[in-house]
């Protein structure tokens, strides 16, 4: 079996990241869980943030500058401290 191929990373189709609007619609949503996530931390730090959701400090700033795309259960740890994070298709 291959490896998967490298895909890029939400702030690699992103001008700006994450102060303009990606035109790739993947990034868009990681851009946005991105800046709710940043919200919701209100100012704590990823060592904060990563002691309050259980997940790893380095994960939390991948996500929030664009350096990896989240997976369900990071996402499902980081709405249990912060509620609804992701966009969802309401936000079209």
């Amino acid at each position: 079996m291959s490896p998967r191929p490298a895909r890029p990373v939400p702030a690699e189709l992103c001008d700006n990241w994450p102060n303009i609007p990606s035109l790739d619609a993947d990034a868009e949503i990681a851009r946005q869980l991105a800046l709710r996530l940043r919200a919701a931390m209100k100012g704590a730090s990823l060592r904060e943030t990563a002691r309050a959701t259980g997940v790893d400090r380095a994960t939390i700033g991948t996500i929030l500058n664009g350096g990896s795309w989240p997976d369900i259960i990071t996402l499902a740890k980081l709405e249990r401290e912060f509620g609804p994070l992701w966009p969802g298709t309401g936000s079209r």
